[in-house]
């Protein structure tokens, strides 16, 4: 069958011949050669990466090494079900060009670890009441013992796990170093809140207009100034709130329809005090520094769009009865003339002073949704609201709202119009209120139509336009004052004039505007890293650094409270609450600002929210750098030396980072994004040389594979199916005996069509699974999957084994003292030099097929024991970084002691790379008739008479002459007759 899966295949691969010779290359020999290796590869640390100092530093060895490279695979979650085949796609890749690397070479650092945290080992122990350390571990050793079996470099030493006690106490102090830590705006960059603190005590800074002076303030009214520049602060903010889940999620974690991604429980927007990051600080930066990196265009794109940079105006509108003005922010301040009504966001917090009066005489009856009162209108629609996703909000498909029986003018024509509350106004995007101009966006004019709100065009459209809102450009129309006219203007020079005139009134000013919204960074689970923060009556406190790490408590029962999944109107109750003994501590926090007493111990209440999962992702690669450290996260010199900046051999722009990070789209945006964040304060910071932690990144493809669904759109095991020839001789399939649906995508435990690499490894031998899945295509491209063409990289390697040999004895069969042949010495110089480039470039297929042609010539050539040793080397050495089990067997069997982990990789003798012949294709009127074979150096007329003589085109000629004869030198010919 040609399927992800069969069994026949696996029982022709299983059976041997009785007779067959004891050294023949099969699955079982080909599993002891590789548990030997794996062990001696382990025992003997062959791919430990010295550092240049510390306790994992041997200075001479790193220099004898040659250029660092730092290789990296996404941290990989563990979860319960282990790897499939789909997985090792890149962490295979990886390691071909670390081995590749490694005999060219280079000081290569390539490690493993884990992102351990999460909300699936959470959901299980409260499932079956087994802690989530337990089941975490367990996963991490069954993946460990996957990832082993297909023969990785890793440095086992550098390995670690979010969870570790060790690793999540830095995640903590990496916290405190943010907490502690305020965005200067004078020189873009973060600074110590202590220098804050010390240039508002000293004058040089002045604390915001209009409240009291420093000198004035109490400890505790310093203290909260203090708390409102930090970049990590609590705040009031609109939530993924899951009452059937008992946690706050973020948006990834919520699907299009306003359900939670596990569990499928209904999603609800609440107004929550949560810890937020100020991200937002580094909008700029984070886009701009985007063109330093060698990413893909589409990755840089995406991340753009997140940040979303625009630039605009903010306006304010003076609300009627109010002491107050709502404030918009506008990409298009020239349609202002146009505002014909106003839209807040049910979180808005003028909504509840606009809703306080009974309605206006006269108002649409369409306006008030059947309410007795703006207020009760306002409170109904805020409940429905609620009950959306972010999404279903965004598109507002029905285009509700309510009007608040509140007013407010318009600044540039002072038109009194309306304000209403609709759920497509999201508090967290902007100011949370628009100004609708129905004549200029769909959006607003579908809204106007439905409650019979005014439509006033200000762009013309252009001719024949017959629709209804007009998005494109063109001159500006019914836009003018006493005071100012952008009638006529375009739209670039009609923005600059309103601009500058509503700056000159006071009411409204240019600015640039991000989608991008301040981080949540708070979590209600227990399985999660702790924050090292605690509470008074005044609010947060940072611990001191000393008494990290604050370590996850032990607690009985790990379920959140008990709710209806349906009730939007709960209140989260993180796990850790509960823990009593742990929340409530007496501490002597040292000098604190803002503490009552200064200093001592206090009683506090320790925070019971926990860190998301993105925290130890964040700064994970750091910690690679130098795991046994407890003096620090990381030592400068270490990082310096792994991450630099290298302008010598990246360019004057270099960011540093990572030399290569290799992991799957679904990552494009939030992991990256917020580990560039971090990174950027670390280095601000003085912690980190590297601007950037990510220097290179390649999105590697995914293995696909057949799935099959019985009559009852099932899904059944695909490793049952048998194919069969249909009456009309199309393919068929059937499993036991019944018809099947056959469908194409992902890999999936769900979809009953999951391959596993212990499979693999079992059946066919790690070799040949890593030889098939590099073979199948480029790295960056998906891939479908077929087990029973795994069999012919097995036959591959079977063949190169019995070339250099004996399968009786198991001894080398090649020949010493022999030179090759000239054709073969050219076809093996023509493969170092193609393999060599294949492997720079991460084209390993090509690099496969290069050496299976060698293998096949020498296959077709030289009998079996007749090999030169020079080729027989050469091609083992080009073969490891795919295949390093065997080729270290065969290297091993031809008489080397040492490891070829570090052995030169062969280099291409340019002599054999000149072709003394071209073989030319020759084309009669647009189709390949013929070919010949002339000398390398031959001139067009040579070619073209060598063309012309050839015999089938003489007897197509048939004695006339061609109307043109066209020869492109060292192509083709192509004969017009």
């Amino acid at each position: 069958m040609s399927t992800d899966t069969t069994a026949s295949s696996a029982a022709a691969t299983a059976r041997e011949p009785e007779d067959a010779p004891p050294f023949r290359y099969t699955a079982a020999l080909a599993g002891r050669i590789e548990r030997r290796w794996q062990d001696h590869w382990r025992d003997h640390g062959t791919f430990n990466a010295p550092n240049p100092s510390g306790e994992l530093g041997d200075p001479e060895l790193a220099a004898a090494r040659g250029d660092k490279v730092y290789l990296l695979d996404m941290f990989p979650y563990p979860s319960g079900s282990g790897l499939h085949v789909g997985h090792p796609l890149g962490f295979i890749g990886t390691d071909v060009l670390g081995r590749y690397l490694r005999m060219t070479r280079h000081n290569v650092l390539h490690t493993m670890g884990f992102d351990a945290f999460g909300l699936p080992a959470e959901q299980y122990a409260v499932q079956t009441g087994t802690h989530p350390r337990t089941t975490t571990e367990a996963n991490i050793e069954r993946y460990r013992t996957q990832l082993h079996q297909l023969g990785l470099a890793h440095d086992d030493r550098r390995s670690v796990a979010t969870t570790d006690v060790e690793f999540y106490r830095w995640t903590q102090w990496i916290f405190l170093q943010i907490y502690n830590a305020w965005y200067d705006t004078d020189t873009s960059r973060a600074r110590p809140i202590s220098e804050l603190e010390a240039e508002f005590a000293a004058g040089t800074r002045a604390v915001p207009a209009g409240t009291e002076p420093w000198e004035q303030r109490s400890p505790v009214q310093r203290r909260l100034l203090i708390d409102s520049y930090r970049l990590t602060y609590l705040s009031e903010a609109p939530v993924n709130w899951c009452p059937g889940l008992g946690t706050v999620l973020a948006n990834e974690e919520v699907t299009p329809d306003g359900r939670s991604e596990r569990g499928n429980f209904p999603v609800f927007r609440r107004n929550l005090k949560q810890w937020m990051m100020r991200i937002t600080a580094y909008a700029d930066r984070l886009a701009e520094d985007l063109d330093r990196l060698d990413w893909p265009d589409s990755v840089k794109s995406m991340q753009r769009n997140w940040i979303g940079r625009s630039e605009g105006a903010t306006v304010r509108f003076p609300v009627t009865g109010v002491d107050q003005s709502i404030e918009v922010f506008t990409t298009r301040p020239d349609t202002l003339f146009g505002a014909t009504y106003m839209v807040l966001a049910p979180e808005h917090p003028l909504v509840d002073a606009l809703a306080t009066g009974a309605w206006p005489d006269g108002v649409d009856d369409r306006w008030t949704a059947g309410a007795a009162s703006p207020a009760e209108a306002v409170a109904s629609y805020r409940v429905a609201a609620g009950r959306k996703s972010e999404l279903d909000r965004q598109e507002n498909k029905d285009k509700t709202g309510v009007f608040t029986g509140g007013y407010a003018t318009n600044p540039v024509n002072g038109a009194v119009i309306p304000v209403f509350v609709a759920d497509y106004v999201l508090m967290g995007y902007g100011t949370g209120a628009i100004m609708a101009v129905p004549g200029q966006d769909q959006r607003d004019w579908d809204f106007a139509v439905k409650f019979g709100l005014d439509i006033v065009r200000t762009v013309a459209p252009s001719d024949g336009f017959d629709g209804e809102a007009y998005t494109g450009a063109g001159p500006a129309i019914n836009s003018a004052n006493d005071e100012v006219s952008l009638n006529g203007l375009d739209v670039a020079d009609a923005k600059r004039v309103i601009i500058d005139w509503l700056a000159g009134k006071g009411a409204g000013e240019s600015v640039v505007q991000y989608k991008l919204r301040d981080w949540l960074f708070s979590r209600q689970r227990y399985w999660g890293e702790p924050f090292p923060i605690v509470h008074d009556e005044y609010g947060p406190l940072p611990l001191p650094e000393d008494q990290l790490p604050v370590v996850l408590p032990e607690i009985d029962d790990y379920s959140p409270r008990s709710y209806d999944p349906d009730a939007a109107d709960t209140q989260p109750e993180p796990p850790l609450s509960r823990a009593t003994e742990w929340v409530e501590v007496d501490l002597d926090l040292g000098p604190v600002a803002g503490s009552a007493t200064g200093q001592g111990v206090r009683h506090y209440r320790r925070e019971t929210n926990t860190m998301p999962q993105w925290a130890g992702s964040c700064w994970y690669p750091l910690r690679y750098l130098d795991p046994t450290n407890s003096k620090t996260f990381c030592d400068p010199d270490v990082e310096r030396y792994w991450m630099g900046k290298d302008p010598a051999r990246h360019g004057a722009a270099d960011p540093g980072g990572v030399d290569l990070y290799v992991g799957g789209v679904e990552h494009a945006v939030l992991h990256l994004l917020y580990s560039r964040f971090w990174h950027k304060v670390l280095f601000d910071l003085g912690y980190v040389s590297s601007e950037e932690p990510f220097r290179r990144l390649l999105n590697q493809g995914y293995i696909q594979a057949y799935a099959y669904t019985d009559a009852r759109g099932t899904y059944v095991p695909a490793e049952e199916v048998v194919e069969a020839e249909s009456a009309g001789g199309t393919p068929g399939f059937t499993w036991n005996g019944a018809p099947v649906r056959r469908e194409y995508g992902k890999m999936g435990k769900s979809l009953k069509n999951v391959v596993t690499p212990d499979e693999m490894c079992d059946r066919y031998g790690a070799d040949t699974f890593r030889l098939y899945e590099m073979s199948t295509g480029p790295m960056d491209v998906s891939r479908p999957w077929s087990t029973r063409d795994v069999i012919g990289s097995q036959r591959f390697l079977q063949r190169l084994w019995r070339n250099l040999v004996d399968e009786q004895t198991g001894q080398a069969a090649v020949l010493d003292g022999v030179e090759p042949d000239e054709d073969t010495l050219r076809l093996l110089h023509r493969t170092i030099d193609g393999v060599h480039t294949d492997y720079a470039a991460l084209h390993y297929n090509t690099a496969a097929a290069k050496l299976i042609e060698l293998n096949n010539h020498l296959t077709k050539v030289l009998k079996p024991g007749s090999v030169p040793r020079p080729v027989a080397e050469s091609l083992v050495l080009m073969l490891a970084p795919l295949c390093p089990h065997i080729a270290e067997e065969l290297w091993s069997v031809l008489g080397h002691e040492e490891t070829l982990a570090y052995a030169p990789f062969p280099v291409a003798d340019e002599r054999y790379l000149v072709a003394d012949t071209v073989e030319y294709p020759i084309q009669v009127n647009g189709k390949v008739r013929s070919r010949i074979t002339v000398p390398a150096d031959a001139d067009r007329e040579a070619v073209q008479a060598a063309a012309l003589a050839d015999e089938k085109i003489v007897a197509l000629v048939d004695g006339g002459s061609p109307r043109k004869v066209i020869v492109v030198p060292g192509r083709l010919v192509n004969i017009v007759l």
